[in-house]
């Protein structure tokens, strides 16, 4: 697989995403017909508010997820397997993955 092929792929999935997000928008507007014929305009808002609060909400969430696997498993297996390199013959990339693993049963183990 070339470079150019894979430019190529990257620049159609580029193009797809607007026909994605229009597709989507088309398929949301009858909810929003329905929103505004039931409650009007004061209800439109209320659903974009409850709808961006509920959005941050699942980014805060993800945020926090990817920190705590950042702070228990990446940096204590990086600090594992170069632990292992400096005291025994395996070099860092041999351990890494028995360290990662080590750190994942730890995770598991602790709930």
């Amino acid at each position: 697989m070339s470079v150019n092929s894979i430019l190529d792929m990257c620049k159609e999935a580029l193009a797809a995403i607007p026909a994605m997000i229009s597709a989507t928008l088309a398929a949301l507007a009858p909810l929003k017909a329905m929103i505004l014929e039931q409650f009007g305009w004061p209800g439109l808002m209320a659903a974009y508010i409850a709808v961006g609060v509920i959005g941050l909400l699942v980014i805060w969430r993800l945020t926090k997820l990817t920190f705590a696997a950042l702070k228990y498993l990446v940096i204590p297996a990086l600090g594992l397997a170069f632990l292992v390199s400096v005291v025994s013959p395996y070099s860092f990339a041999a351990a890494l993955p028995v360290t990662v693993t080590l750190c994942s049963l730890l995770l598991l183990a602790k709930g």
